[in-house]
C-alpha cells in the first residue's frame, strides 16, 4: 500500500492507495501527524509521496520518514510518466501536473479537460496521447465571493446559491447569481470551443466545489476517484522501488 499526501492552498488531504484505489482518505486543515500515525498503524504502508502547493513539502517529508516509510517528495525535479507542453514547469502547481497523470490513468487513451474546482479553478487539457498542454487558473468560487465583500465598502460575504437562477432579487441573492453563473459560463465557455476542436473531448471535475458546477454544466463528469490521488500514486510506482526511496 502507498501513501499519498496531498497539501493544497486550504486542505490537507491523505490517502491510503492499494492497487490504484483509494481505501482510506483524511482530510484536514493542517498536517497531523496524529493522522498520519493513526493511517500508519491501520494499514501497511511500505512507500508514500507527499506534494504541496504551500511549500512545506519537505517537513512533511520528513515527518513520514521519522514512521519508518520510504517517502518521495514531489518537486520539479521529480520525473513523470506524461509529457508536457508547459513552457515553465518549475512554476507548474503540483496538484495540477499530478491530475493530468491520474486522468491518463483513469481515462487512458482519451483527450481529457479536467475542471479543478478548489481555492481556484483550474481548466487543463490532457490529449490522448499522454501529454499535459496547459490550462487556465482563475478565482474560484469562494475567493470570487471574498473578493467582492472585502474590495468594496457595502457589499455582504455570502455563499452559494442553492437557487441556479439568472438573477437575484436581492443583494445577496444578486451576488450568488453573480458568482456561481459567471464561473459556470466561464467553463461552459472552455468545453463549447474545446468540444469544436476535439471530437469526443471528455470533462472531469474534480475538487471540493466541484458538486456545485457539475449539475449546472450538461454532459459533465465528476470524478468519483480523485485524479490527484491517482496521479500521485501512479508518480511514485514510476519513480522507485522501496529501496531507492529517501
Amino acid at each position: 500500500m502507498n501513501l499519498v499526501v496531498d497539501i493544497g492552498n486550504s486542505r490537507v488531504k491523505l490517502a491510503v492507495m492499494e492497487s490504484g484505489r483509494c481505501v482510506a482518505e483524511r482530510v484536514a486543515e493542517r498536517f497531523s501527524a496524529a493522522v498520519l500515525g493513526e493511517l500508519t498503524a491501520a494499514f501497511p504502508v511500505r512507500r508514500a509521496i507527499v506534494s504541496s502547493t504551500r511549500g512545506d513539502a519537505a517537513d512533511v517529508a520528513a515527518a513520514v520518514r521519522a514512521q519508518g516509510i520510504p517517502c518521495l517528495e514531489f518537486t520539479p525535479q521529480t520525473l513523470v510518466p506524461i509529457a508536457s507542453d508547459y513552457l515553465t514547469p518549475h512554476t507548474l502547481g503540483r496538484d495540477r501536473l499530478a491530475a493530468a497523470v491520474g486522468v491518463t490513468v483513469l481515462w487512458p487513451g482519451r483527450d481529457v479537460l479536467v475542471v479543478d474546482c478548489g481555492t481556484a479553478v483550474t481548466i487543463d487539457l490532457v490529449t490522448a496521447d499522454g501529454t499535459f498542454r496547459g490550462g487556465s487558473i482563475s478565482p474560484g468560487l469562494r475567493m470570487r465571493f471574498r473578493a467582492l465583500h472585502e474590495f468594496t465598502a457595502a457589499l455582504p460575504l455570502c455563499d452559494v446559491p442553492d437557487s441556479d437562477e439568472l438573477f437575484g432579487r436581492s443583494t445577496s441573492g444578486a451576488i450568488g447569481a453573480g458568482v456561481l453563473n459567471s464561473l459556470v459560463f466561464e467553463i461552459e465557455g472552455y468545453i463549447g470551443r474545446l468540444r469544436r476542436q476535439i471530437d469526443g473531448l471528455c470533462v472531469i471535475f474534480t475538487g471540493g466545489d466541484a458538486k456545485y458546477l457539475t449539475k449546472r454544466i450538461k454532459n459533465a463528469i465528476f470524478a468519483d476517484r480523485n485524479p490527484v490521488f491517482c496521479g500521485l500514486d501512479r508518480i511514485l510506482e514510476f519513480n522507485a522501488s522501496e529501496e531507492d526511496l529517501p
